[in-house]
């Protein structure tokens, strides 16, 4: 088989990603750069851009005023590959180049779950008023931000519905190695936990007022 096709994991990746710029998430490498100002992004952006031509692979570029970000993954296989190793070294070689400083802190997804009853006459209201569009298998459908920059959004169905809480709650993925210590900040500014029951995958936790939040496992 083609190295270049083959998916790699975390612990496939550490020897080479240690130290430097990039770190290994959920199928994907991610480096983010603070530069001195927009026009130092865009020379880096387009130092990366010549290189990736040359390579024939590219990386998703966040560009704005005083940072860059970089995501990689190898889409025609559904994660991290060696393209996507030598792409990340390379970039961080011109990172270098061009003085841009990496920040290493790792990147965050944020979800919305709804609890309903009937999710199928729940979903389209929120569809329609987020503007997202329908994802997933047909049993478990899933809304999601066309613009690829909104939280995506996953109904929990109940058999019987919840009165005594409140009935949207907020999902925060973060590398697992950071859960524990997110769980306790939490803690420390107020925050109640609920249930630790489900850890390490996910903690479920409260503001004063009874708000919820799931602080859930992010696989490095």
């Amino acid at each position: 088989m083609d190295d270049t096709r083959q998916t790699l994991t975390p612990a496939q990746t550490h020897s080479v990603l240690a130290g430097g710029d990039f770190i290994h998430l959920e199928g994907a490498l991610y480096a983010d750069y603070r530069t001195r100002d927009f026009a130092a992004g865009v020379r880096l952006v387009d130092a990366v851009a010549a290189d990736a031509e040359a390579l024939n692979h590219h990386p998703d570029v966040a560009l704005a005023f005083g940072s860059v970000g970089f995501t990689l993954s190898s889409h025609d296989v559904g994660g991290v590959t060696e393209r996507d190793l030598r792409l990340a070294l390379r970039i961080q070689e011109l990172a270098a180049e061009q003085a841009a400083r990496a920040t290493h802190l790792p990147p965050s997804r944020t979800d919305v779950a709804i609890d309903c009853s009937d999710e199928a006459a729940v979903r389209p209201f929120w569809r329609v008023g987020l503007g997202y569009l329908e994802s997933g298998p047909a049993d478990a459908l899933e809304l999601t931000d066309p613009r690829g920059t909104g939280p995506k959004v996953w109904f929990q169905h109940m058999e019987i519905q919840r009165t005594e809480r409140n009935r949207i709650h907020l999902d925060v993925y973060v590398p697992v190695a950071d859960c524990e210590e997110r769980v306790q900040d939490i803690i420390d500014v107020g925050g109640v936990l609920l249930t630790d029951e489900h850890a390490p995958d996910w903690w479920v936790l409260a503001d004063p007022e009874g708000n919820e939040l799931c602080v859930c496992s992010w696989d490095a």
